[in-house]
């Protein structure tokens, strides 16, 4: 096949409740990272966390991991532990560089590392809101509805977590309900909450049922992903650490992100809060190792600064966008995949909401974040899971795929006999040259108008948050479930359904 077909295969475009997108792909960043940070101040930043993590310590909040600690020659002194340098080193540098997540369905199995990037959907809102509905809390209708959106779009490639918390579920088995439903209305990645053990288990049990494989085939195929979030400043919290155990025990997916807003949970610099991130996710990691040596874990940044006139936390700012690509030249420093997010402190899906994502995903995908948090949909600065947001953060996504398709040049793309044929003059709307590439030349949007302003008028001068809207009700009208074996459903529902019946998690 030659080059140009080869390159403009990769634009190539389905149609999914009459809009157009992007087929599934690998998105694989060919360009350089942008690094914020020089060498020196790296180390400086690594000698740093080391220092902390040896005076001050760290509060691990569980007898299991505190006993295990000091077995390993931590210095533990009842909830506080302090690590030697070179215990924390070590125990860091057996974690994989990379590793594969497995879905339910195999051609949508998804590698964190390297070069590679996975855009994940919004996750952890209270609420969600529409253009018709309005705000309000998070229900399980509009739960399912997110997942349907992100199963029905080939540039998420994972579920980062519930899009919206099912509020008028109980909260004592509503993992049972939200976890079988990722497993039902999807067939990609999905991750859940490590907020204590039983919760975990019943997750492992889960994915394993979707997959339909032995636990043994669980163990050695990471297919489930959870969100280790530090209490920073310097603590990890007893749910935490049951789920961190029972998914390293498992060699799943462990992200770790410490929660380091500048000025408020961390040192108002942002030298200091990178150093406080630092220090947090080498301790955690450290112990992910000891518990599972070997088990897949992810460094995840999530340094940003709060507005200190109210004390509201802010996203896509300088600061923030600068810290990401700090935290990726972080990760890379210890070999480990990174973790980023598309943040806004948006209260509408306005220019503000916008550009905030804007910087916030620059920062990620020129950070080289390999797993992208919150990627599409999220608002208010995590309060909100927006429908529209949804799919102008789609379109955001879909443009920086397309960014990050290397550039083909050769005499095909050059195109000097094109050029000729059309001379002084003229134009190229119907040469050959333009018309074997009619389809796939460039970027075909799904929200974005680039009609003229009277066109535009005489079509009904639908802003951007009205065109979005139109397009995820057809998407929820087109939707399909994807395939699932009667047998799985059947222990699925099985399982579910016992579960229930025992109770509280």
């Amino acid at each position: 096949m030659p080059r140009e077909r080869s390159a403009r295969a990769d634009r190539r475009s389905s149609r999914t409740g009459g809009v157009r997108q992007l087929d599934w792909r690998t998105v694989r960043n060919p360009y350089r990272p942008i690094e914020v940070l020089t060498e020196d101040q790296i180390e400086l930043i690594h000698d740093a966390s080391l220092r902390i993590l040896e005076t001050t310590g760290m509060d691990f909040l569980h007898p299991e991991a505190t006993a295990l600690l000091e077995a390993h020659g931590a210095a533990v002194d009842g909830e506080r532990v302090r690590f030697d340098r070179e215990m924390v080193t070590e125990l860091v540098a057996g974690a994989p560089a990379s590793f594969t997540m497995h879905a339910r369905n195999p051609a949508h199995h998804v590698t964190v590392g390297g070069n590679e990037t996975v855009f994940c959907t919004v996750a952890s809102a209270p609420n969600s809101s529409s253009l018709d509905g309005g705000r309000r809390v998070g229900n399980f209708a509009d739960y399912q509805d997110f997942l349907r959106l992100g199963q029905s779009f080939n540039i998420i490639h994972a579920f980062g977590g519930y899009p919206v918390e099912p509020v008028d579920l109980p909260p004592e088995t509503r993992h049972l309900q939200a976890l079988s439903a990722f497993v039902t209305l999807t067939d990609k990645v999905f991750h859940a909450y490590a907020l204590g053990r039983r919760r975990i288990v019943d997750a492992l049990e889960i994915v394993r049922i979707g997959r339909g494989i032995t636990r043994d085939q669980l163990a050695t195929e990471p297919s489930l992903f959870t969100i280790v979030n530090t209490s920073s400043p310097l603590r990890l919290d007893g749910p935490m650490i049951e789920g961190l155990i029972e998914m390293a025990k498992m060699n799943q997916v462990v992200v770790i992100t410490p929660f380091t807003l500048s000025g408020a949970m961390a040192p108002a610099s942002i030298a200091g809060a990178l150093a406080q991130q630092n220090a947090e996710a080498l301790a955690a990691i450290a112990f992910t190792q000891l518990v599972g040596p070997g088990s897949p874990v992810v460094y995840g940044g999530f340094t940003s600064n709060v507005d200190m006139r109210s004390g509201s936390p802010a996203f896509g700012t300088p600061e923030y966008t600068r810290a990401a690509l700090a935290g990726g030249q972080l990760a890379r420093r210890y070999g480990l995949p990174y973790r980023s997010s598309n943040a806004n402190a948006a209260n509408a899906v306005d220019a503000q909401a916008a550009y905030e994502s804007q910087m916030s995903l620059w920062g990620a995908v020129m950070g080289h974040a390999n797993l992208v948090m919150h990627g599409a949909g999220w608002m208010e600065g995590g309060l909100v899971a927006s429908f529209e947001k949804f799919v102008v953060d789609i379109e955001m996504l879909q443009m920086m795929s397309e960014f990050l398709t290397p550039l083909v040049v050769d005499d095909a793309e050059l195109a000097v006999d094109a050029i000729a044929q059309v001379g002084p003059g003229g134009h190229f709307f119907g040469s050959p040259h333009t018309l074997e590439r009619y389809e796939s030349a460039f970027y075909s949007p799904i929200v974005s108008d680039w009609q003229n302003f009277e066109a535009w008028n005489l079509g009904g001068a639908r802003t951007t948050v009205e065109r979005a809207h139109d397009l995820y009700r057809k998407v929820l009208a087109d939707y399909e479930t994807p395939p699932l074996d009667d047998s799985i459903r059947a222990e699925l529902d099985d399982f579910v359904g016992r579960r229930l019946d025992g109770g509280s998690a």
